[in-house]
């Protein structure tokens, strides 16, 4: 079964038609028109449950601050960035651990993102996340 159809639970994506192929390639712009300069980078972060930065992009240090509590430090100032994270692991296998996640800019220092991560319940609790910062 392709990895495709084992996602979607069995239903495979229906294949595009020439028009709407068209119309996606006609929407291409860049970060300029969404107000962020043609220098923005996308930044990125994998780390473990204890903190670990395991990979990255722009990312210089990630550690635990404390249960469910965690500190990303990127090379550049992430201050009015946009930030999304996700609970996940950070091998390419395997099924992530249930929980939450929220993320925001980390106060005080501006190269830096605070994240919060909890179980299923809401309970502060260590999970592995994907963080991107759009900058």
């Amino acid at each position: 079964m392709s990895s495709a159809r084992a996602r979607s639970g069995g239903v495979p994506q229906p294949v595009p038609g020439d028009e709407a192929t068209a119309h996606a390639e006609a929407e291409h712009t860049t970060c300029a028109g969404a107000g962020m300069p043609l220098t923005a980078r996308v930044l990125f972060a994998v780390v473990s449950a204890d903190g670990l930065l395991v990979r990255g992009l722009g990312a210089a240090a990630a550690n635990r601050l404390r249960t469910g509590m965690y500190q990303v430090v990127f090379d550049q100032d992430v201050t009015g960035a946009s930030l999304v994270g996700t609970v996940g692991l950070t091998g390419s296998s395997g099924l992530a651990p249930a929980g939450q996640i929220a993320v925001a800019g980390r106060t005080g220092i501006p190269n830096a993102v605070f994240v919060t991560t909890f179980d299923g319940a809401g309970t502060a609790a260590d999970r592995p996340f994907h963080l991107a910062v759009l900058s």
